[in-house]
């Protein structure tokens, strides 16, 4: 299912050429990385390590969202590790991605980590676009 923006809040514009061995930049000179292919030890990032990146600031970005919706306050030390996986799938006929979020909230009870994790997977919208599209594990340390 599909869901149309109402209202655009932000758009991102980049250009990359070169692909997994070339460069991205975003319009605004914020962003401009060499890009290199996992696994070669060329230097510079790859679009899993960019996704997981922006996937996790999204996801404590949501964490924020329930904190106030939830009444609980969400630690100053809250982080959140990913992993992005690429591989291929059964027969190996399609490559596919597949993700692990580790979600640390040093001090809060596990019924609280629970809750807040949750709530911020229904309404990140890294989690949104990704929910039945890949394999995604959630875990709260």
């Amino acid at each position: 299912m599909s869901h149309s923006l109402e209202t655009v809040l932000y758009t991102a514009h980049t250009r990359t050429t070169g692909g997994r061995e070339g460069a991205g930049r975003s319009s605004d000179g914020a962003l401009d990385v060499k890009l290199g292919t996992p696994g070669t030890g060329q230097p510079g990032t790859n679009p899993e390590q960019l996704f997981a990146v922006g996937w996790s600031a999204c996801f404590i970005g949501a964490m924020q969202l329930a904190s106030r919706k939830l009444g609980i306050r969400l630690p100053d030390d809250t982080a959140v590790d990913a992993s992005v996986s690429l591989g291929k799938t059964a027969g190996g006929a399609h490559y596919a991605l597949a993700a692990r979020l580790t979600v640390t909230l040093p001090g809060l009870d596990e019924a609280a980590k629970r809750q807040l994790v949750e709530e911020a997977h229904q309404t990140c919208p890294y989690s949104r676009a990704t929910r039945g599209n890949i394999d995604v594990e959630l875990r709260v340390a």
